[in-house]
């Protein structure tokens, strides 16, 4: 999207959670990668995120998916829009559009969102707390973007709407068109025509959240569950009191807890690649491990569409699991890591193998250069 490399430092270091940048025609493909029926078919599934947004006498309301047709059949001509996420998981050219972005690196990647809106349609003046590119597929929409200080919301509204948003900039996108947009920045986008707007984001955990599963990552990795024991507790003057013991004990305890680097690479690199909720695997048909070689030789292999995969040092993190990359299987992971896919032949260890054969069995990886 950006073009070549020096483009890609020169947005990084220039715009990247700096300033808005608007890139008109940049992915023209994108004009006819997706239409309504599709969008129609997707809100109906079961194992798809999907939202519909009403606009109606200066009310929002918001219904959660997935949708009957005649449901769908019955919306009127004017200030409706259809959200889906994680697209990326089910359709391969989502994911092709997220590799548009490869210059960001996967582990700050997030989702792939499709909104279709008739003329009107809208989810409000709001703010995303995540760096998010929003790219025209068919149709006309005009943005309105303000880096307003005040983000407070409305109170009680289904949608984070901003109460008081007071446009800067405004401007109209067409079928290629992509607009970026740093996190917290306002914007208030509404279709002029019947449109598809596709929205790449970027996953910005809270330090909360990472404390948080640090945390849980260390429990679950505790083997020793022992029990406070007390066998030489003395009476106390006040039973309200917490002993001196007790507290000493604890803070010991507390203060034994270690950690290593090592951990905390685990705690992420899991904690990065797990698939999206409700995200299910299709496990291969049953083949050997002969038959699976000789596939890989013809066809190479790629990643299954809702595969999360990232790289670290010598560990390899995939679907929220982790291992040591074998001896020898290097290049192949971090070109399945980088590029999504490995082209035939493979030529690959046997260690190798085994690792490629336990994904493929898993669902986690196919053969052939597209999912």
């Amino acid at each position: 999207m950006i073009g070549n490399a020096s483009g890609a430092r020169k947005f990084l270091a220039e715009f990247w959670q700096k300033k808005p940048l608007l890139k008109r025609g940049a992915l023209p493909q994108l004009a006819k990668s997706l239409d309504r029926k599709q969008m129609m078919a997707l809100a109906c599934r079961d194992d798809v995120e999907s939202r519909l947004v009403i606009y109606s006498r200066k009310n929002w309301q918001v219904e959660h998916g997935p949708f009957g047709k005649r449901e769908l059949g019955r919306l009127p001509a004017r200030n409706w829009t259809l959200l889906v996420n994680g697209l990326e998981a089910v359709l391969p050219q989502a994911r092709e559009l997220q590799q548009q972005f490869s210059f960001i690196p996967y582990a700050r990647h997030d989702d792939v969102m499709a909104s279709y809106a008739v003329p009107g349609g809208s989810v409000g003046p709001h703010f995303d707390s995540y760096d998010v590119f929003l790219v025209q597929g068919a149709g006309t929409r005009r943005w309105q973007t303000s880096r307003q200080r005040n983000l407070d919301l409305v109170a009680g509204a289904p949608l984070k709407i901003l109460r008081d948003f007071r446009p800067q900039r405004e401007l109209t996108v067409h079928a290629g068109d992509v607009l970026y947009l740093p996190p917290r920045y306002a914007h208030h986008g509404v279709a002029l025509d019947e449109c598809i707007t596709w929205s790449v984001g970027f996953r910005a955990p809270g330090r909360r959240e990472i404390i948080e599963r640090f945390l849980d990552f260390m429990r679950d990795r505790e083997r020793v569950d022992a029990m406070y024991q007390d066998p030489d507790l003395k009476a106390q003057q006040h039973a309200g009191a917490i002993g001196k013991a007790m507290l000493e004990d604890v803070k010991a305890t507390l203060a034994s807890i270690r950690w290593t680097d090592a951990d905390i690479e685990r705690c992420l690199g899991e904690y990065l690649t797990e698939p999206r909720a409700g995200v299910v695997f299709n496990r291969a048909r049953h083949i050997t491990p002969r038959a699976f070689k000789k596939l890989l030789d013809d066809q190479g292999a790629c990643l299954a569409l809702p595969t999360r995969m990232l790289t670290s040092g010598n560990r390899i993190f995939i679907n929220g699991e982790s291992a040591a990359i074998p001896a020898g299987a290097a290049n192949i992971v971090r070109q399945f890591a980088d590029n999504r896919y490995v082209p035939a032949p493979l030529r690959a260890q046997a260690t190798v193998l085994d690792l490629l054969y336990a994904w493929y069995c898993a669902g986690y990886i196919k053969s052939g250069l597209r999912p």
